[in-house]
């Protein structure tokens, strides 16, 4: 989340940028004083929508920086009948989790549950592939039980 910085400090500079054009412009005083009226009030309005956006899930559409991401690991997961599923993933190199909302589907539903009772039973963690794939044709399921790692090898010579 540390980009959201940069978002609001651009998004200042940008109508502070406007707020002096219109200030210096040749128009009445009332205009002026409007347009810096207007432009800290939208300071404050990105300030708080920013604030606002922290806590929500984003819709996994709108996704385009992770947009080729291969896998995540699914942290966490609700569902809510016929509205929408709540995801929480970890991507491999990103130490901060993120909130993600898929539209309710109801395949998707019952693959992310079937490899949430596999994960549960074989102690291992549920993944989730082409986590923002925007294909219609999957051959294979998007939610699924990570498989259970290989034993070590047993020392000959120990044994």
């Amino acid at each position: 989340m540390d980009y959201l910085i940069y978002l609001y400090t651009s998004t200042v500079v940008i109508a502070a940028a406007l707020a002096s054009i219109a200030v210096w412009a040749p128009r009445e005083v009332w205009l002026k004083l409007s347009a810096l009226v207007l432009s800290g009030v939208l300071m404050a309005t990105a300030y708080t929508s920013l604030l606002h956006l922290l806590g929500r899930p984003k819709p996994a559409n709108l996704e385009w920086a992770l947009a080729a991401v291969p896998d995540a690991t699914v942290l966490g997961a609700t569902m809510r009948e016929n509205e929408a599923i709540y995801l929480w993933l970890k991507f491999e190199g990103n130490p901060e989790p993120q909130s993600y909302v898929l539209p309710w589907d109801l395949e998707k539903a019952k693959e992310l549950q079937k490899a949430m009772r596999q994960a549960q039973g074989s102690g291992t963690k549920v993944r989730m592939r082409k986590p923002f794939e925007r294909s219609l044709d999957r051959t294979e399921p998007m939610f699924y039980a990570e498989p259970q790692p290989a034993l070590p090898l047993k020392d000959p010579v120990n044994s």
